[in-house]
Formats: structure tokens, C-alpha cells, sequence
């Protein structure tokens, strides 16, 4: 057995290359060598976002505060809140985050295959966000 505490492994604040805005990540757990999924809370200060990216095993997203955002590429923008539980398909080109006016905070997690998790892409733009 393996107890992680949350608050035991550093915070981090999200790159610039993974998102737009203020977002801070909160790892919970690695891939262990009998699973391969990871997991952190995902805090989005309003109007902060990720850019397009896509999982080749996909992602779950857990809603734990706020109201944010999520939009599959091609697709509409979905508003997400508390209790919401988002799936996204191996492969689908998406993005997520905060509203405009109200942070976010997810628990997202993901699986690894042949060791990648995502593929970080081209930023989403204010007019794609829809500000």
C-alpha cells in the first residue's frame, strides 16, 4: 500500500506553452508500473484555459469547483460545473477551463500509452474561447 497525502507533492504553476491565463497544477499521483493513469486538481483562474491538445488514451475531467469550460474541436463550447464528469475520447482535439468570470478547479486524469499522455498544440484564441 501507498498513501499520498494531497499537498505532498509540490504545486506547480501551468506553462505558458500548455495554457493561457493563471492555472496551477496540483499533482495527486504518477503512473505506477501495474496502472497508467496520473491525476492532479487543476485550478483555472477566470478566463484561463489550455491550448488544443489531445490524449492518444484520452481523459477523464472531474468538475470539483467553479464553472468553466470545454469545447472538442469542431464542436460547441460546453459549461461545465461541480459534479460534471467529462469524458474525452483517445485522439479528439479539445481544450478546457475556467469561465470568463469564474475560476475552475477539475481533477483530470489520464493515461499514458508507450509513455506519452498529450500533445500540446496551437493556443486557443480569445475569439475561439469566446470572449
Amino acid at each position: 500500500m501507498n498513501i499520498l497525502r494531497n499537498g505532498t507533492l509540490p504545486s506547480a504553476h501551468g506553462p505558458a506553452e500548455w495554457f493561457t491565463g493563471s492555472v496551477r497544477i496540483d499533482p495527486l499521483f504518477q503512473p505506477q508500473p501495474s496502472t497508467h493513469a496520473a491525476g492532479s486538481y487543476v485550478t483555472f483562474e477566470p478566463g484561463a484555459r489550455t491550448v488544443w491538445h489531445t490524449h492518444p488514451a484520452g481523459q477523464t475531467l472531474i468538475v470539483t469547483a467553479g464553472v468553466g469550460r470545454v469545447q472538442l474541436w469542431g464542436g460547441p463550447i460546453e459549461e461545465i460545473r461541480p459534479g460534471d464528469v467529462v469524458w474525452i475520447a483517445p485522439g479528439e482535439k479539445h481544450w478546457h477551463g475556467a469561465g470568463p468570470t469564474t475560476g475552475m478547479t477539475h481533477l483530470a486524469i489520464q493515461e499514458h500509452l508507450n509513455g506519452e499522455m498529450v500533445e500540446w498544440m496551437e493556443p486557443v484564441t480569445d475569439a475561439q474561447y469566446g470572449q
